[in-house]
């Protein structure tokens, strides 16, 4: 085997997504801690120390000890080379998480053992669905009390539609937890905690080991026993076809605080999940190890160095191999062009790239030209990769400059900051930008808005949320002014003039399909 092909087959690019607070970020710095790019992992809600989570760099971040952004981080281990896209999990995340997800070959779902499958998590696991994209489920937080882990099982079912093949058993949870059972190697590993530090005390055993009942509580065992049975006699086996194809979730049990179960976790998910994918363009799949550069761009963050005023455009690796200073071709610019300053990102830390291939994730500058979606290729390729969706918004609200003297500031910071993705910008058709209408899926993007204008362009704004819940972008050739429309809804055009409907309930969706012949509406947009 070639090194070309080598280094491809190592790379492993997997999205980290759960809901709020279940732990995801903890399970990303043990990760990195078994790679060795940190040595500590620090606790994500120390505010009193100066640790902030590696992956957080945005300010608001830091002020609230969450993750706003999607990061992206780079490590090896065991001769593979991992890139984590830790996407936010905040109740108020946006758009960037679902585009994220385009970019990864893989998902790892994180769950918290008290509380099983929460609403934040349906949402992302309907695109990891869309995409037929593999699923790794962690349940993590064991050292505290947790519901029934069959109960959590069922829960995933049910509510994800998604069978469950458990790897591992808990014995306890809380202050009983003593470790879990592999059901592959059939032996216990005992649970230490350990303050995250890299090494955890493992101790191994086996279920007729004469020492076992001394270190359990009394009845676990025969609960153990029982528990086995039932897994293998009503479980379901594990199919490795199965969880590739998206329809079958390997189950994991551990605690990412305590740094329990992490490590034999991230094995596993190596040896299950794949080297990276093919991708599909309107006109032919692309292979990995093509012998041609191709990436598509999925994400674009400006003012990441504020003393810089930078703004970085992400690029996921299709195939083929990157080197620093290549001529490539910038399909919707139609125009040739060298891809400066490439780096790797972790936090705030940067490292020129010299070479990377299919898989890796690179951000390269960007003086203005990228948009989300783009494709970037080696001279003489023509095609364009399937654009990314653009989810529809579920808050609204209207958006004006303070001081009209600032309007240009104005025009170009909320432009930059919807070139990113984290929101979408309207205007009514046939008017300017003297206020706009701002939709994003989570409200904490106002929040994230109102404070980049302030720090980054020095624009005061003035928003009033608007009562509109649904948007759907209008796919058949009409006269908009000649709709027949209820007196909620309103029309608007977003920045490449597509004509969209802002609707306060579905009622108002279906009196606009029922009244107006030959209307199609579609829920989703397209970055094409």
């Amino acid at each position: 085997m070639s090194t070309f092909h080598e280094e491809i087959s190592k790379r492993r690019t997997f999205a980290i997504i759960s809901h709020p607070d279940a732990g995801k970020t903890t399970l990303t710095e043990k990760l990195l801690l078994y790679g060795g790019a940190i040595n500590l992992a620090g606790s994500v809600k120390g505010k009193k120390t100066a640790k902030h989570a590696v992956s957080d760099w945005m300010e608001i971040e830091k002020q609230r000890g969450i993750s706003v952004t999607s990061s992206v981080m780079q490590f090896k281990y065991d001769d593979y080379c991992i890139n984590i896209l830790d996407t936010p999990g905040h109740q108020d995340f946006s758009e960037d998480t679902y585009r994220t997800l385009m970019a990864a070959d893989s998902a790892v779902m994180v769950i918290d053992a008290s509380k099983g499958v929460e609403n934040q998590t349906i949402k992302l696991f309907k695109v990891c669905v869309m995409r037929h994209i593999p699923i790794i489920t962690f349940i993590n937080k064991m050292d505290r009390d947790s519901k029934n882990p069959f109960e959590l099982l069922e829960d995933i079912e049910n509510v994800l539609g998604i069978n469950t093949c458990p790897m591992n058993w808990p014995i306890g949870s809380g202050k009983e937890f003593k470790g879990v059972y592999d059901r592959k190697d059939k032996k216990i590993l005992s649970f230490t905690a350990n303050n995250g530090q890299k090494e955890v005390d493992k101790e191994e055993l086996t279920l007729d080991d004469p020492d076992l009942d001394s270190k359990l509580f009394y009845g676990q065992k025969d609960q153990l026993i029982e528990d086995i049975e039932l897994l293998d006699g009503a479980g379901d086996d594990f199919d490795l076809e199965q969880v590739r194809s998206g329809n079958l979730t390997p189950v994991f049990f551990g605690s990412a605080l305590t740094n329990f179960g992490v490590e034999p976790f991230l094995k596993e998910f190596l040896n299950i999940t794949t080297s990276p994918l093919p991708r599909e363009t309107s006109e032919k799949t692309i292979e990995p190890e093509s012998d041609f550069f191709s990436a598509f761009v999925f994400k674009i963050q400006a003012n990441m160095n504020k003393a810089h005023r930078d703004r970085v455009a992400f690029m996921r690796i299709c195939s083929g191999k990157f080197e620093k200073n290549m001529e490539v071709y910038h399909a919707q610019g139609d125009r040739k062009m060298r891809l400066s300053q490439p780096q790797q990102i972790m936090a705030q830390e940067r490292e020129i790239v010299e070479e990377a291939y299919a898989g890796d994730i690179i951000g390269v500058f960007d003086p203005g030209i990228f948009s989300i979606g783009d494709t970037i290729v080696s001279p003489g390729q023509k095609f364009k990769f399937k654009g990314i969706p653009t989810f529809a918004p579920e808050h609204f609200a209207l958006v004006r400059q303070k001081d009209t003297m600032k309007r240009k500031q104005f025009v170009k910071g909320i432009n930059q900051i919807a070139q990113e993705g984290a929101i979408q910008i309207f205007h009514e058709p046939d008017s300017g930008m003297e206020e706009v209408i701002v939709g994003v899926v989570g409200v904490l993007q106002f929040d994230v808005l109102k404070h980049r204008l302030e720090n980054e362009y020095n624009v005061d704004i003035i928003m009033t949320t608007l009562p509109y819940q649904f948007i759907r972008w209008i796919t058949s050739d009409c006269d908009v002014k000649e709709l027949d429309l209820a007196s909620d809804t309103k029309i608007v055009a977003d920045f490449k003039d597509r004509k969209l409907l802002l609707f306060r309930s579905f009622w108002s969706i279906n009196w606009a399909l029922e009244h107006n012949k030959g209307l199609t509406l579609e829920e989703f947009g397209t970055n094409e």
